[in-house]
């Protein structure tokens, strides 16, 4: 099963857009997907699952977690880096059967210039003491408000060319 992650609870994110676009444009190339929104992490995740404890609400999302074998990370900048609640989600999951041995691919995206290469690139340290193992091509979008349409999809022709090839190879990876 492929999960693609949406990686902050911060409501009507474009970091969701960004997921859902994904999810649509995989299934048109034949993969089926589940999409994990942060804002549906239970408000209650530092104090009732962490450190070994787990909540009813929680295990729904563990059996999720742990029942994927690819994972697609739509991570947001959040001052220089990833959101912290992303770490806590991470960190929330049992270890080290959620990712351990898994495959995941990175998309970043910021309201600046960079489009989260140093969030990209910290998250990536985290994958990599998980050994959760990530595709080379790592997708950066800057300046996603004017990447996106009205109707949430990308319309840009680079964006359009870099992100179809991402999702081939993580298809094929």
């Amino acid at each position: 099963m492929v999960t693609i992650i949406s990686g902050t609870n911060r409501p009507e994110s474009n970091t969701l857009k960004v997921a859902k676009y994904y999810q649509k444009t995989l299934a048109e190339k034949g993969l089926q997907t589940r999409l994990f929104n942060l804002e549906d992490l239970p408000e209650t995740l530092i104090a009732s699952d962490l450190y070994g404890k787990r909540s009813p609400d929680f295990e729904h999302i563990q059996q999720l977690i742990a029942s994927t074998t690819k994972f697609l990370f739509i991570i947001p900048e959040y001052n220089g880096s990833f959101p912290g609640v992303l770490k806590t989600f991470i960190d929330a999951c049992n270890f080290p059967e959620s990712f351990y041995d898994k495959k995941a691919a990175l998309v970043g995206v910021s309201s600046g210039k960079y489009g989260n290469i140093r969030g990209i690139d910290h998250f990536g340290g985290v994958c990599s003491y998980l050994h959760l193992n990530v595709l080379p091509l790592r997708i950066h979008i800057s300046a996603i408000k004017n990447e996106l349409d009205e109707n949430g999809n990308l319309f840009h022709a680079d964006t359009l060319k870099f992100t179809d090839q991402q999702m081939d190879k993580f298809i094929a990876f």
